[in-house]
This record gives structure tokens, C-alpha cells and sequence, in this order.
């Protein structure tokens, strides 16, 4: 069957177009579980392993000269501890969740709170994780907006701001 132009391409009736299953909200359960960054622990482990394991086989076969086992193996293994070193004392256990930061906030700006938003990121060479903290006023519109700092580790205010709103919302009133 020869199909026009003009027609609707047909898809066949047996054909489901469908979401992944982690990106499906109607299998949503709770709220969502940020994951822990003391989970770099395992890769750091592998790393350190990978590492022995070169190595072994560098010090088994140095003196004799095998193709496949050179200084490479040796510049790999030294690669592979330093990676599995830094996983290791980055691997923070991260205590505060994004609610109890978002409170901590809160408390910190100093004004009732109506949006806020909050981001993990990293502080320092450890990468201390550290709640990075967005929040406008409750009234409407905003009228201040803040920002704050909170550690991820021991909860406690690294640094905020807070400012008047120097946004301007008269043309949606």
C-alpha cells in the first residue's frame, strides 16, 4: 500500500508511547530522597583496589619487560589512588535534608517565607556539601528575598544575604 502525502502516517494499534518508570509521576510516593554523598565511599574503594591490583602486577613483572606492563601501569595505579583518595575524603555523610535547610533559612533571613528553592552544591577542596538556599517574602509580591548558606553536614548558617526585591511586578497586577 502506497501511502500519499496528504495522508496521516498510521502507527500500529499494539504501539504505547510511555514515560520511563523514574520519570513517571503517577508512581510518585513521598518527597523526593535526595542520595547520600558518602556513597563515593564504594567508587573509592574500587578505585583503591584498581590500584593494588596495578600495582601488583607492575612490581610482579618490572623486571622482566613485558609489553602490556610499562611505567604506564605504574602512572595508572598512582592516578587511581589519588582518585580513590579524594572520593574518599569528600565522601561527606550528608545529615540535613533540603527541608531542614530550607528552615534553617528561614530562620536565618529573618522574614516569613514563601518561595523558596534549595541546591546541593560542593564548598572548598573536601566539598563540603553545602544547601544553597533561595527564598522570597510570603507577601504578594515579594517584597524581600534572600539568600542562604546552609551546611549539609552539621546544619548550621554558613553565610545569607538578604535584600529588598529589586524585581518589578506591576505589570502582572
Amino acid at each position: 500500500m502506497t501511502q500519499t502525502p496528504s495522508e496521516p502516517e498510521t502507527v500500529a494499534p499494539d504501539h504505547v508511547d510511555s514515560l520511563p518508570q523514574d520519570l513517571d509521576l503517577s508512581a510518585f510516593v513521598g518527597p523526593y530522597q535526595f542520595p547520600n554523598v558518602k556513597r563515593r565511599r564504594g567508587p573509592a574503594m574500587m578505585y583503591l583496589g584498581s590500584a593494588v591490583v596495578l600495582l601488583a602486577l607492575y612490581i610482579a613483572t618490572r623486571n622482566s619487560s613485558p609489553v602490556l606492563v610499562n611505567n604506564g601501569t605504574l602512572w595508572g595505579a598512582i592516578a587511581l589512588v589519588a582518585m580513590g583518595l579524594h572520593h574518599f575524603v569528600t565522601a561527606w555523610d550528608l545529615t540535613i535534608t533540603e527541608t531542614s535547610a530550607l528552615v534553617e533559612a528561614s530562620k536565618a533571613v529573618g522574614f516569613p517565607v514563601g518561595h523558596a528553592s534549595a541546591q546541593l552544591s560542593g564548598r572548598g577542596f573536601r566539598s563540603r556539601p553545602t544547601w544553597r538556599v533561595l527564598c522570597y517574602s510570603a507577601d504578594e509580591p515579594p517584597t524581600q528575598r534572600g539568600f542562604a548558606l546552609i551546611d549539609g553536614v552539621d546544619g548550621h548558617v554558613v553565610d545569607h544575604l538578604v535584600e529588598a526585591n529589586p524585581e518589578d511586578w506591576s505589570e502582572y497586577d
